[in-house]
């Protein structure tokens, strides 16, 4: 082989490399979305491993920052996590009049937890995380959003949450149950019992919300929580917020309130002007996304 030619070969295998690093995709497990998946660049892989309770990974993405994978499931990225977190710990902390005492289920990236810190009333925080190294992946790669796990208000449990509130009654003002999709451990958050023990672990005025999925792709599970949470508490609503990685770009969220209308909260503009580093959440974001599509709000309705 001549000298042309092995340059010919190298350059043909540098190309074929090159190649090969931006064809890496990851795509989530289509179970999640009805036969369909969502596609991100991946440039770099950061961590990937098994912990005693599921496959953890974080990847560096082309586009969407930092993301975190469990399970071959999208748990957030970098890019649009603000979404999710701001819809799912605001709407419930500006639904209570004064919240000083939070819970969240689940979570353990610590978004939720940053989002529930900038209310000034808040004194206490508990997470309750099964998997404690979903805790320690986060604190290492995804620093702007496990910041919160450092202030001296929070306190994290690793057990799983469906005993927790069983042994805390009476004792939150807020719960949020940032929680991943109802398959193995999870299924027990999405069940009447632990929606009946949430209700005795919170005060008074108590509000809960948990992650409820999407109106597209899992309007069985939306319309069966909604029929038992109604059940249960006065005041129960669907609410949802945008995030583009999460299937059909759309997931939503039950919330379970003791005595005041989450649509209908008194001095939200007031409150939320003093919180700071909001991208998403307004109040006149809270009161709209309680209005439901048609056939969304006959899913909701369904008995």
């Amino acid at each position: 082989m001549s000298e042309r030619e092995k340059i010919t070969v190298v350059m043909d295998q540098t190309k074929a490399i090159r190649k090969q690093k931006l064809d890496l995709w990851f795509r989530d497990s289509p179970d999640l979305g009805r036969g369909c998946a969502l596609g991100i660049r991946i440039r770099d892989v950061l961590c990937h491993y098994h912990s005693r309770f599921q496959e953890i990974a974080v990847f560096e993405t082309d586009q969407m920052g930092r993301m975190l994978v469990l399970d071959d499931v999208t748990m957030l990225t970098e890019s649009d996590e603000f979404a999710y977190h701001e819809m799912i710990a605001h709407v419930p902390m500006m639904t209570h009049p004064n919240p000083s005492r939070v819970l969240v289920i689940g979570g353990g990236d610590g978004g939720t937890i940053r989002e529930v810190l900038k209310h000034p009333g808040v004194s206490e925080v508990h997470l309750c995380e099964i998997d404690e190294e979903v805790v320690a992946v986060s604190r290492k790669f995804l620093p702007s959003l496990a910041s919160g796990f450092d202030d001296p208000r929070v306190r994290c449990f690793y057990e799983d949450g469906a005993l927790f509130v069983k042994k805390h009654p009476e004792s939150y003002d807020v719960i949020i149950v940032d929680s991943t999709d109802p398959v193995g451990p999870g299924q027990v958050l999405f069940q009447p019992p632990f929606y009946r023990d949430m209700k005795r672990a919170l005060t008074r005025e108590g509000v809960a919300v948990t992650q409820c999925e999407s109106i597209y792709f899992h309007p069985e599970i939306i319309g069966k929580v909604a029929a038992f949470a109604r059940e249960i508490y006065p005041h129960v609503g669907y609410y949802h917020t945008l995030v583009p990685t999460y299937p059909s770009g759309i997931i939503g969220f039950m919330s379970c309130s003791l005595r005041h209308d989450p649509a209908a909260a008194e001095g939200m503009e007031e409150r939320a002007a003093g919180l700071k580093d909001l991208r998403y959440y307004t109040p006149a974001i809270q009161r709209a996304a309680f209005t439901l599509p048609r056939f969304c709000e006959a899913i909701f309705r369904a008995k």
